[in-house]
């Protein structure tokens, strides 16, 4: 017996999707609307679902538990509204649950962003933990946190046929309003941790996220999507920290134009160690000898 839990804030469309994907495998649907201000919960219950309401705090985390407890069945499948579940891997989730071997189980998750299956590092396979039995995960409510498990887990192997499918962002319009809503959060867990506001963070912050996404996760292995996806990650480091300035009051502080440029020449300088191995990690042997060398040159 299986009961499907899925948190929506909203999703009138759609719920239909992810309903129809999960509906043969699961004995009962519960919709947690997140204080929706459109038809959610209409749709939710002409679908059959079971519908609670929850005050919506900006992110999914706080209400995990909430939702986990109106799940009637043992073993549960958490999913967005904006997630469906393949036809394998309904079948793998249907002889988990039969065989009940293990305690939870980590779902690989393929995104799709802006039209185009992303799969560089940071977005495939973006393991998820999504099927377990109730009292085997415990989520912190901070944002994105991985859950603390217990008993014993597995992870599905890392193919397409047994992912979750991310309908995730359609428009530059919606990553930037979750910029918005998430950097909200952030700022409150930086300043928690005793931050306190420098004027460097606003220049190396978003070219340290901009190296990371695009260099260290091969987010250039997919195109101007890869480009698109770093530059607004760093943007949201940018955000980020002028929130954290704002809460600070707005303070003046004198820059000096030398000042900038000391910050960004000592960042080109890591930008081409990447730049040279993002060449060395698509090269054969040789090639690879020869950017090793010119890196250490300085060529």
């Amino acid at each position: 017996m299986l009961s499907v839990v899925i948190v929506a804030w909203n999703e009138e469309k759609n719920l239909a999707r992810v309903v129809a994907s999960v509906k043969d495998i699961a004995s009962e649907i519960v919709v947690v609307d997140n204080a929706s201000t459109d038809k959610t919960s209409i749709v939710a219950k002409k679908l059959g679902c079971k519908v609670y309401y929850h005050a919506n705090p900006g992110i999914i985390e706080p209400i995990r538990a909430f939702a986990i407890s109106k799940a009637k069945h043992e073993w549960v499948l958490l999913i967005d509204a904006d997630e469906e579940i393949t036809t394998e891997l309904a079948k793998k989730i249907t002889e988990i649950v039969q065989k009940n071997e293990v305690d939870y189980v980590r779902i690989p998750r393929k995104n799709l962003i802006f039209g185009k299956w992303i799969k560089s590092d940071h977005w495939w396979p973006d393991y998820v933990y999504r099927l377990f039995k109730k009292n085997a995960l415990t989520w912190d409510k901070a944002i994105h946190s991985v859950p603390f498990a217990r008993g014993n887990g597995m992870d599905l192997p890392a193919e397409e046929k047994y992912s979750i499918v991310h309908h995730h962002y359609n428009t530059i319009f919606e990553y930037v309003d979750k910029i918005n809503r998430y950097t909200d959060h952030q700022k409150e867990v930086v300043l928690a941790n005793g931050y306190r506001f420098s004027v460097s963070d606003l220049i190396t912050k978003p070219i340290d996220e901009f190296i990371r996404q695009f260099f260290a996760r091969h987010g250039y292995r997919d195109g101007i999507h890869g480009l698109a996806l770093s530059l607004l990650q760093a943007f949201s480091e940018l955000v980020l920290y002028l929130k954290l300035w704002q809460d600070g009051g707005f303070l003046p502080e004198n820059i000096k134009p030398e000042s900038i440029g000391k910050m960004v020449n000592g960042k080109m300088a890591e930008y081409r160690w990447w730049e040279y191995q993002a060449k060395i990690d698509s090269t054969n042997i040789f090639g690879k000898l020869w950017y090793k060398l010119a890196r250490k040159l300085g060529v």
